[in-house]
């Protein structure tokens, strides 16, 4: 994966936000919430917040004997995150998972929603995690399964891909849809140091009000947009409209509910 696969700057956040959280983030950060609610006490940390989609489900559904801290990478999507006044009990904070600013055994819990696919090293991500748990604290994470199990993203992929025959991979393809193999997970996470793993496949539906809308946030709310720019220059909007296209003749032009799938890894530091 490529630094420009994990550059959320720019317009990106607002329209990630729009167009996609609704449909294709908030089922899966309310079933996150709903795995973390047994939590009563200590500090959780979420690693990737994004804009903030699985923190306001975590921050209804907890305590406020709870404290959470978010961190993502990117400022810019933790600046959007912030001008949400409903997550005004949030710490959020800049932080590169791969190196937390955080003391070791702090932490009853990290989640991460939808972001280990973009660790530069997974291990190394995973590692970083056990250190700032406490002994017995718990990891929860997903990652999209693959791209033939998420139909959406399947469609506009091919919608770019029809028009660009010859461009090898796309954003979607190589990274939200990169990491899905669930002993690989395993792997990873064992070899972070922990225990009990356990991968459950979660499939859920998004309501999508208009194909326009879901392939504008997926070719514009994301570091395809850079791809995209990259590969026709000038040629963002109609290449958006191609995968928009394609969507809307898969489904029909909206609204409708889609199919999602993700995987969703427990575990606990010994």
């Amino acid at each position: 994966m490529g630094q420009a696969d994990a550059a959320f700057t720019g317009s990106i956040p607002e329209i990630y936000d729009r167009c996609m959280g609704a449909t294709m983030f908030a089922p899966y950060g309310l079933d996150l919430a709903r795995r973390l609610r047994t939590l009563r006490e200590g500090r959780l940390l979420e690693l990737a917040a994004g804009t903030g989609i699985a923190t306001a489900a975590l921050a209804a559904a907890l305590p406020e004997s709870v404290q959470i801290v978010a961190t993502d990478l990117n400022q810019p999507m933790l600046d959007y995150a912030e001008s949400k006044h409903a997550l005004g009990r949030v710490r959020w904070q800049q932080a590169d998972a791969l190196s937390l600013p955080f003391d070791p055994d702090t932490f009853a819990a990290v989640v991460c929603q939808f972001g280990v696919m973009f660790f530069a090293d997974r291990v190394a991500g995973l590692r970083q995690a056990h250190r700032v748990l406490v002994p017995g604290g718990r990891l929860v994470f997903s990652v999209w399964d693959r791209l033939s199990a998420n139909p959406l993203m399947g469609a506009v992929v091919a919608g770019l891909a029809a028009r660009h025959p010859s461009h090898p991979s796309w954003f979607l393809e190589r990274t939200p849809c990169g990491y899905h193999d669930p002993e690989q997970i395993r792997a990873d996470v064992s070899a972070a140091g922990f225990v009990d793993v356990s991968i459950e496949t979660v499939a859920l539906s998004g309501r999508v009000e208009a194909a326009r809308d879901l392939a504008t946030g997926l070719c514009q709310g994301s570091p395809m947009r850079g791809e995209i720019e990259a590969v026709e220059p000038g040629g963002l909007q109609a290449a958006t409209e191609a995968a928009a296209a394609e969507v809307a003749r898969r489904f029909g032009p909206g609204p409708f509910e889609a199919p999602l799938q993700a995987l969703v890894v427990e575990a606990r530091r010994g």
